[in-house]
């Protein structure tokens, strides 16, 4: 079936090679216009088949950055197997600093699994979920919090499928070499792009890796190591390629299991908050405060944790309305 998608991306080329995913999609201002997706291609003989993506998100840049350094470190006579590269997945809308796609609203993190004659969004979700992903092992899509939220730093997995697949991917998050990692519960259906990934057949490997749509040195060192442990992981690399060698550390795994263990805002407000993340919170604790700024006269709202656990993420912008997250802890897990 036609996916909707243009390329003459080779996945049995050897060596290095770069093209374009492109979606045609006729706009006002260009009638064959055509979405240009860069990606790129490095392979070794057989072996270990890693996807290494970012920009799913258009305001998340940590992934999009050390993706960049990848493509200029790696060299494929190397390394053993293949990786495939794709950089800014959401391409519109990391030019444009969004979320979302600027032409058609899409949420790609959302789409899976997608439809061959959708939105341009939809056609990349199908094309990724049907065509891309089942050609590799593992998918690295990398996160952060996004323009609206910080997010403490964690290596992510969904739950998997089968006992044998979430073995494998617990052992990729164990390994990722960040001090806490998180394993997220959104089911098999989901139209993430983790739910795609294991529908593909593959293991799927995530992370949050800052916030603010900016990055910080601790927030890219981080990513680097991330990419670096996963490579030295499936025995692509042997050594590091973008950032220092680190001591395998002790890695506190985390889960939001309950909508209780978030705060949302129910009406038009200003949030105070008064955590941080990686802070241990009990139940009843204060999490903030928050303001009416139309009637500062009035006490504001004291915010309470109805969970304990981690402060995992909260929200930057004080302007807030009702809907919007506001804080999470997420809670220790064992096993």
């Amino acid at each position: 079936m036609h996916t909707g998608i243009l390329t003459d991306l080779d996945l049995d080329a050897e060596g290095r090679s770069s093209t374009y995913l492109s979606i045609p999609y006729s706009i006002d201002r260009s009638p064959y216009f055509q979405v240009k997706i860069p990606i790129f291609r490095f392979k070794n003989g057989d072996g270990p088949r890693l996807l290494l993506m970012a920009g799913n998100h258009g305001d998340e840049y940590e992934g999009v950055f050390a993706l960049g350094h990848v493509l200029h470190a790696l060299d494929p006579d190397r390394i053993h197997g293949a990786v495939t590269v794709l950089p800014m997945s959401n391409v519109l809308a990391v030019m444009a600093g969004r979320r979302r796609s600027p032409l058609d609203d899409g949420n790609l993190n959302r789409a899976f699994p997608g439809n061959p004659t959708g939105t341009p969004t939809e056609r990349l979700a199908y094309y990724l979920e049907h065509q891309l992903f089942p050609q590799h092992d593992v998918v690295f899509d990398i996160h952060s919090g996004g323009t609206s939220m910080e997010h403490l730093t964690t290596a992510l997995i969904e739950r998997q499928p089968t006992p044998e697949m979430m073995a494998k991917a617990r052992d990729l998050l164990e390994h990722l070499g960040q001090d806490y990692a998180f394993v997220a519960q959104n089911g098999y259906d989901s139209p993430t792009s983790m739910g795609a990934v294991a529908r593909a057949g593959a293991i799927g490997v995530s992370g949050e890796f800052g916030g603010g749509a900016t990055v910080t040195p601790k927030t890219m060192q981080n990513t680097k190591r991330a990419i670096d442990n996963l490579l030295l992981r499936l025995g692509i690399t042997e050594t590091p390629l973008i950032s220092e060698a680190r001591a395998p550390v002790a890695t506190t795994v985390l889960a939001l299991e309950s909508h209780e263990q978030a705060i949302y805002a129910t009406r038009r407000g200003w949030f105070e908050p008064v955590v941080t993340l990686g802070q241990s919170v009990e139940a009843s604790d204060v999490a903030g405060y928050y303001h009416d700024l139309e009637r500062l006269d009035r006490d504001p709202e004291i915010l309470r944790f109805r969970r304990g656990g981690i402060v995992i993420s909260r929200r930057l912008h004080a302007d807030c309305q009702a809907g919007d997250c506001l804080v999470q802890a997420a809670a220790e897990i064992e096993g």
